[in-house]
């Protein structure tokens, strides 16, 4: 595999996440608690200095499947 084929793979993956996870990123805990109890989870977690629903990502994806 190529230099090349590697950089656009690994940009491919980070879109891919980002596109995932941008309607729960949220700049403040307060909003992330708010949809957090939209989708039934109780806590909050920080990812990148930025906060997201539920306790963890694997919990915020669990909830997201069962919406």
């Amino acid at each position: 595999m190529t230099i090349a084929t590697q950089r656009w793979i690994h940009l491919l993956a980070n879109t891919m996440t980002a596109h995932a996870h941008r309607k729960g990123i949220y700049a403040s805990e307060a909003e992330a608690l708010t949809q957090a109890e939209k989708i039934g989870c109780t806590d909050v977690h920080q990812n990148n200095g930025r906060w997201m629903p539920c306790a963890d990502e694997r919990d915020l994806h669990q909830q997201m499947r069962r919406q």
